[in-house]
């Protein structure tokens, strides 16, 4: 659970049912420089009240805790000319980086995908399993939703994808690590993909400086730059309802109220009304 990691790292455990609601705060807030992710410190009035519910502790000492304002990092977003340099910088496994940005399917999504998976007639990609490297471990499972999904990959994909699926049972994994195997996320970014941002960096200052994973933002944000409805965006990163994908994702949704306006205004000027406004004016 994620508390155990809270606890873990300041040595509390049983003791944390113990002290008071002023004492927790106080740690949360002496730990605010902590490398811990918000959301498991977050996590712990949640995963608490099953003990309390359960008689496993008196009272939930994480209740009506005041956590620490989350502040979002600013996201990269890489434009079609920037994720060409990007893939061509990283080399050989530039087809990664294409991959990623132009269909947003999360890293362990893309280190489990099999040849099988691939429908190079509808040019889609079905999403079924995933791996995560707990402990440097490799775990394979079901995608972060728990629900499989179809995602769509642009016809310029199709020679890549099937240069990779050439030669290959239909059971083998499409992309791998250069020695074989499941390719991992941390040595692809120290071998590859780091240094490749590094050079692109120094040479170009406005250039973001984006990990694997945001190449997913970089799919969604290419995606609504397109035209692509936020349904389908939802379907396309697997989130668990659009009203997640609005919020992830506002800054991308910003300027829709001016291309309503644009287009609402387009329609009215070619109908009977832009005409009869047109007369009255005149």
């Amino acid at each position: 659970m994620e508390y155990v990691w809270w606890w873990n790292n300041q040595r509390l455990h049983g003791e944390l049912a113990l002290r008071t609601p002023i004492e927790v705060e106080e740690e949360y807030y002496a730990d605010q420089e902590s490398s811990q992710p918000a959301p498991a410190r977050q996590g712990s009035n949640e995963e608490l009240n099953p003990g309390r519910i359960n008689g496993l502790v008196v009272r939930n000492p994480c209740e009506g805790i005041r956590l620490p304002r989350i502040v979002k990092k600013e996201r990269g977003y890489l434009s079609h000319d920037q994720v060409a340099k990007l893939a061509t910088s990283v080399g050989d496994q530039g087809d990664v980086v294409l991959l990623l940005a132009y269909t947003g399917i999360r890293w362990g999504e893309l280190a489990a995908l099999k040849v099988e998976r691939v429908d190079s007639v509808r040019r889609r990609i079905d999403i079924v399993e995933a791996v995560t490297e707990p402990n440097g471990t490799i775990v394979w499972g079901t995608p972060k939703s728990h629900a499989s999904r179809s995602v769509p990959y642009p016809e310029f994909l199709d020679l890549m994808l099937k240069r990779h699926m050439a030669g290959k049972h239909r059971s083998d994994l499409l992309f791998t690590a250069p020695m074989g195997g499941v390719l991992r996320n941390a040595q692809f970014r120290r071998r590859r993909f780091d240094r490749a941002v590094a050079e692109l960096t120094a040479a170009d200052p406005h250039f973001p400086r984006v990990t694997p994973h945001d190449l997913r933002h970089t799919a969604a944000s290419l995606a609504v730059s397109a035209g692509a409805h936020v349904k389908s965006l939802q379907r396309m990163l697997g989130h668990a309802s659009a009203a997640m994908t609005l919020d992830v994702y506002a800054d991308l949704f910003e300027d829709d109220l001016d291309a309503v306006a644009a287009a609402l205004n387009d329609r009215a000027v070619s109908s009977s009304v832009g005409e009869m406004w047109a007369e009255v004016e005149s």
